[in-house]
């Protein structure tokens, strides 16, 4: 194998192959990124029995061949390389790379060995690809990092027609964000995808204008799931279970409106919970006209501080989790936020609004659950 490829996209093509290569490999082959120079394209490729990716840019090959090298230690090496075309030629068991008066020579692993990458499931439809990485953004920060609950390490993906819904929950908050996308097909489904992935996924694919979903119906046996955008394609493997019935923890219907600035919020949320750890809520009292928040109790430090509110309702007091606070208004896109509430201990939801009084918008809802007082 001998080719020429320009550095820079050489450097982004490898670190978004290697992105998923693992760092304590079971077998040590899954390590490597595979090289095929062919034609006037050099192809890269990883797999890891769950994740894989294949990425295509253009090169000037003279010779044509197959390599596997270690992925993180290429993906390192291109990144330091001068701004020059980058040289690869594979000479006996080593693949020697060359940039300017960079000279690089990495051990050459047993292509033969490397596990051919799955096939794409059925093309399904087409989604914008900043609609998409915007979703799993807002919908992937309620999914858990408590890796003995992979059903809520995950994010639900529920299909019917040209609706699109993305939810993701770890039982203290529920994230929901709701789409229109483009389906090749008439489809009803759902696919449990690690959050993990889907958030890698949806933000190195943003560079193109849409993303291709490959999703099979449920009623198929398959357990893949399929982006392709820009010569990129990753497949991965689907969560076994079924997803908890979490969307009937919206309330059908409240009797309190609290509306609010979402920055003015957010600052005096931040400066407030400085005094309060992990297991210290932040209280939230709404008077109409009039929001205060304060945190902490006893001998420990204290702050308060009082914002201007909307309230349609009866006044109400509250508290909730900081972070988990943050995460959500930090989710929304609008300039104010509108919590709906039922009760002070029931679950409250936030949505963005335009303006005060203005129409909520319902496409994507963070649901939050309160902390009892002294717990």
């Amino acid at each position: 194998m001998k080719l020429r490829v320009d550095r820079d996209i050489l450097a982004e093509a490898v670190t978004w192959t290697a992105r998923s290569v693992p760092a304590r490999p079971p077998v040590p082959v899954l390590a490597g990124v595979r090289l095929e120079a062919a034609g006037s394209t050099l192809v890269l490729s990883s797999f890891d029995y769950e994740v894989s990716a294949h990425c295509e840019i253009a090169a000037e090959v003279e010779e044509e061949g197959v390599v596997l090298v270690s992925g993180r230690l290429l993906a390192d090496i291109a990144k330091a390389l001068p701004s020059k075309p980058v040289d690869l030629r594979l000479e006996g068991t080593k693949m020697a790379v060359t940039c300017g008066s960079s000279h690089f020579s990495l051990a050459a692993m047993a292509a033969d060995d490397y596990p051919a990458l799955p096939t794409m499931p059925p093309i399904a439809g087409t989604i914008d690809a900043h609609d998409l990485a915007q979703a799993v953004a807002q919908v992937s920060i309620a999914a858990s990092r408590d890796d003995t609950l992979p059903l809520l390490t995950s994010v639900q993906m529920e299909v019917e027609g040209s609706s699109l819904v993305l939810m993701a929950t770890d039982r203290y908050r529920l994230a929901l964000r709701e789409m229109t996308w483009s389906p090749a097909q008439e489809l009803s489904t759902s696919a449990l995808l690690k959050a993990r992935t889907l958030s890698d996924v949806a933000k190195s694919l943003t560079s193109s204008g849409e993303v291709t979903l490959a999703l099979t119906d449920s009623s198929a046996s398959s357990s893949l799931i399929g982006f392709e955008a820009g010569g990129r394609r990753t497949t991965s493997l689907l969560t076994d279970g079924d997803y908890p019935p979490v969307r009937r923890l919206f309330p059908e219907t409240t009797t309190i409106h609290a509306t609010v600035g979402r920055e003015e919020l957010i600052a005096a949320v931040r400066r407030v919970s400085l005094v309060a750890d992990r297991s210290t809520p932040i209280h939230m009292s709404f008077t109409e006209g009039s929001l205060e928040l304060d945190a902490g109790q006893g001998d420990d430090a204290q702050a308060s501080e009082q914002l201007v509110a909307h309230l349609d309702g009866e006044e109400i007091t509250t508290a909730f989790n900081p972070t988990y606070l943050l995460d959500g208004l930090g989710a929304l896109t609008q300039p104010y936020v509108r919590l709906d509430f039922t009760h002070a201990s029931k679950p409250a939801v936030l949505t963005g609004v335009e303006s005060i009084g203005g129409q909520e918008d319902e496409s994507f809802r963070y649901l939050i659950m309160p902390i009892r007082f002294g717990a």
